[in-house]
């Protein structure tokens, strides 16, 4: 049986125990978001007076701003563990609590825009990457 010079990299064997280029990339951003999530939660708990817009629409007590990103940084740290053991909730865990973590950011952006859209964009390419490739 010839071998190719890329078969080493072929990840379609069978018993393959290595993670799928979409799988750990899409992990590894729930990795990352949850707690840039947690953390501007936290913030937002302890100094509500850190972040203060003028006029806004979806303007809501800091502290519960918070505790909603709190939230949602602990869930998706759980579902970036759960994608990257490739348990099969995990998946449709990470394309859910990212997707709610892009409209919280962006009802969050004038509060703080740089940051919010930072998340926005890696939340986009994380539910992006779970729907698209087969994990």
């Amino acid at each position: 049986m010839a071998t190719t010079p890329h078969a080493q990299w072929d990840d379609t064997r069978a018993g393959d125990a290595r993670l799928p280029g979409p799988s750990l990339f899409a992990g590894t951003v729930l990795l990352l978001t949850g707690p840039l999530s947690i953390l501007l939660g936290v913030t937002g708990i302890h100094r509500d007076h850190v972040f203060n817009p003028a006029r806004y629409v979806y303007r809501f007590d800091l502290t519960a701003w918070g505790w909603i990103h709190l939230v949602i940084g602990v869930a998706l740290v759980a579902a970036g563990i759960g994608v990257l053991a490739r348990r099969s909730w995990a998946r449709w865990l990470g394309v859910t609590v990212a997707a709610v973590s892009l409209v919280t950011q962006f009802m969050f952006l004038p509060y703080y825009p740089l940051w919010a859209i930072t998340v926005m964009s890696l939340d986009l390419l994380v539910v992006w990457t779970l729907t698209r490739f087969r994990t």
